[in-house]
């Protein structure tokens, strides 16, 4: 049977579909191409704001319309915060929570009336790759900080780590499997290791670049009060030319008071000071963040200091939202909620700072050099190592002579900027990683 998983969300959410992949593979399920018609559909759902969870409502009946002989199935976040709503669904088959996901193919497996059993030498198969260029490996899961308007221990459940032989074993499996670049995920990557017995961040993240041949690795996100010097010093040292100089900082507000409201553990000023620190001991890395507007309360002087601080950073990409009700959250009955146009037009002001700060950051490189890791056609869009879009000029878009390209790593002269994305040219022909 051909299965297709379609991800939304987070790289965490990315790293459960890979999983969920490597599974579906050793129960004797295919991956459906991308022509396929699948047999069975799964949708791992994000529910972080409602436009989440209309994007879930509206992923699973494109795939009931597009597939109807299909077995439709919602997983992840959402099922877990919305099952009812999304067992009401005519287009959905079944709908398995996060805390039944160890279940999942069995369950599928048992409504395709096929005789499911435990696969046998898991640790040893090959990964089945949902895609060659970058892969993800879940560190942790769970968050116990419980912020004001955060749905996520409630979908995720509480803190815990996921022992560092098992993530040194997927990260090489994934390396063998011909993926460049894996991202280390967690929902509090700072917080890992506090349950197992002599490991921590700074700790694994050493293990793995000795352990493991990935030429790429990834933080996915820290907290500002987790930048500490010798987390830092990794990159200058051990996971020099490895360890992508590229950090993801949420901010969620500038005013000291919001962000008690939020119960986020840090000021603004010390926001700033964890930015400058990563910025002075990773030479031109990239810092990136989340910012929220309008949280209940928040009055035009808080936007204002949010605004003050956003500039402040001058970051290299912020992803903007307007503040969701979650329910479930404590924010959810918090007084004061700002009106929703008003939500829209503050992010709406928070972006156009955002993306000059953007284009400033991306103008600072025109004339370097940065190792450019291509996505799909070889030329038409990669990522550089510190987290900037690229594409070649046109001439040098080279697919049909050398291949897809999915997966090649070349380095490229950034010669100029056209809107957000980067234009270049390769420093020599690539010689090794090209894609058949």
């Amino acid at each position: 049977m051909k299965v297709r998983i379609e991800t939304h969300g987070c790289k965490l959410n990315t790293a459960d579909s890979q999983r969920l992949a490597n599974e579906f593979a050793r129960s004797g399920f295919n991956l459906a191409k991308p022509s396929d018609t699948p047999d069975v559909f799964v949708l791992n759902s994000c529910t972080v704001t409602h436009i989440a969870d209309k994007k879930a409502r509206q992923a699973l009946g494109k795939a009931r319309k597009s597939f109807p002989e299909a077995i439709v199935v919602a997983v992840g976040c959402y099922a877990e915060s919305g099952t009812s709503d999304l067992e009401a669904l005519s287009a959905t088959d079944l709908v398995i929570p996060n805390t039944r996901k160890s279940e999942i193919v069995s369950i599928v497996s048992s409504r395709a009336g096929l005789d499911w059993q435990e696969p046998v030498g898991a640790a040893d198969d090959p990964v089945q790759l949902l895609g060659r260029t970058r892969g993800a490996v879940k560190i942790q899961e769970g968050c116990d900080q419980v912020c004001a308007y955060c749905i996520v221990p409630r979908v995720r459940g509480r803190e815990r780590s996921i022992p560092k032989a098992e993530i040194i074993r997927q990260v090489q499996a994934l390396s063998t499997a011909g993926c460049p670049e894996v991202v280390l995920t967690g929902t509090q990557l700072g917080s890992y290791g506090f349950d197992l017995r002599d490991t921590d961040l700074v700790d694994m993240i050493r293990s793995v670049l000795t352990e493991t041949d990935i030429r790429r690795l990834r933080i996915s996100s820290l907290q500002p009060a987790e930048f500490s010097e010798e987390l830092l010093e990794l990159w200058n040292g051990i996971g020099q030319d490895r360890l992508c100089p590229h950090f993801h900082i949420p901010l969620q507000s500038g005013s000291d008071r919001i962000l008690e409201r939020m119960r986020r553990l840090y000021t603004a000023e010390g926001y700033l000071r964890a930015v400058t620190a990563a910025k002075q001991a990773v030479k031109n890395c990239s810092v990136t963040t989340d910012v929220i507007s309008g949280f209940p309360g928040e009055t035009q002087e808080d936007h204002e200091q949010t605004l003050e601080v956003l500039s402040s950073a001058e970051l290299a990409d912020s992803h903007i939202f307007p503040y969701s009700v979650r329910p479930g959250t404590s924010a959810a009955y918090f007084e004061n909620q700002v009106e929703v146009r008003t939500r829209a037009h503050r992010a709406e002001e928070l972006r156009r700072v955002a993306d000059m700060l953007a284009r400033r950051h991306r103008l600072s490189f025109v004339g370097s050099v940065r190792s450019v890791l291509w996505e799909g056609a070889r030329g038409t869009s990669g990522l550089t190592d510190n987290y900037l879009r690229v594409r070649l000029e046109p001439g040098e878009i080279t697919a049909a002579a050398v291949g897809k390209g999915d997966g090649l790593i070349e380095d490229i002269k950034l010669n100029r900027l056209e809107g957000l994305q980067l234009i270049g040219t390769p420093v020599t022909q690539p010689t090794v990683g090209t894609s058949d």
